[in-house]
């Protein structure tokens, strides 16, 4: 269910009492629903965070609409867990939340929509998915399916997950850089894996038990700014929520950003609800995943989701 609200015709803030997508459009501005809503649009350039530009208010509504129409479980969930999550609050704490979100949606039948329209899939063997090199106290990882865009499977989240607890582990590793060979840094989720789980609880715990968000938000708040990620191509799913708990990310002038769950019947499913919404607030978060868009670096840069654009080879 998606509710538009238009600033100008003053509404009733009553209507925010009942839970799901709400859209303001203006100006004018109003306090109280630029907080309130999932999001506001509008024309005009605007700096506030809770406030999205787009070329025409019209077809963002109705492209909204329908995306919502299409797929309302997860859309609503999506505002749900965004409008629970305290982004001061314990990294952990959010993980888990979000979680158990996706586990729900995947036992959802928007999920099995999808699953069922894309039809048998045969996961390719991942047999180097990582690299990893030390250079002196620094630690440089680099995803390494570039046929694949570096897209994310199980076995490049074990081979992750040995690269950074090896950091988390040694004081004298004092700089990581986290980067992707080939034309893209991270396409998200390999789609061919997608629903090999025996059951979205064995899979919440796989997500939490063994998550490289977690050991990432750890090393950046030992390393800082030296917790890097290195970005270009396609930053796009777990790709970006992983390179967001990083403290510094630097993008290539190549890189697109975005998060497409929603077209699968999910919701960022590695942490982005909270590395993401850290950066760039919870409306901008959700704009990203209801409406599909991507952005470009210098957006990004401007939203404050990347640190840089420059070279990030």
């Amino acid at each position: 269910m998606i509710r538009v609200i238009e600033l100008s015709s003053a509404p009733d803030p009553g209507l925010v009492a009942l839970p799901g997508v709400i859209v303001a459009h203006g100006p004018p501005f109003d306090e109280y629903w630029l907080q309130s809503a999932t999001f506001t649009l509008s024309e005009q350039s605007c700096a506030d965070r809770r406030v999205i530009t787009v070329d025409s208010v019209s077809e963002a509504l109705a492209e909204l609409t329908r995306r919502c129409t299409q797929w309302p479980q997860a859309s609503t969930v999506c505002d749900d867990v965004l409008r629970c999550l305290d982004p001061h609050g314990a990294t952990s704490t959010g993980v888990v939340t979000e979680s158990l979100a996706y586990s729900t949606l995947q036992g959802g039948p928007e999920f099995a929509r999808w699953l069922a329209a894309r039809g048998p899939a045969t996961m390719p063997h991942a047999a180097d998915p990582v690299q990893v090199q030390r250079d002196n106290d620094t630690l440089r990882i680099r995803f390494n399916r570039p046929e694949r865009h570096n897209a994310f499977c199980t076995e490049t989240r074990a081979a992750l997950l040995e690269a950074l607890t090896v950091a988390q582990l040694d004081p004298s590793i004092t700089a990581m850089v986290l980067s992707g060979n080939g034309p893209s840094f991270c396409s998200g989720g390999d789609l061919a894996e997608f629903g090999t789980f025996a059951d979205p609880g064995s899979a919440h715990l796989a997500r939490t038990r063994h998550s490289p968000a977690l050991v990432l938000d750890e090393l950046t708040a030992r390393l800082g700014h030296a917790s890097r990620a290195k970005v270009h191509g396609r930053v796009l799913g777990s790709g970006l929520e992983m390179a967001a708990f990083c403290g510094w990310i630097e993008a290539e002038h190549d890189s697109v950003f975005g998060l497409p769950e929603l077209g699968l019947g999910l919701i960022p499913g590695a942490g982005g609800t909270v590395s993401v919404t850290r950066r760039i607030g919870r409306w901008r978060t959700a704009y990203l995943v209801l409406s599909g868009q991507t952005i470009d670096a210098h957006t990004a840069l401007a939203w404050g989701l990347v640190n840089a654009v420059g070279s990030a080879q």
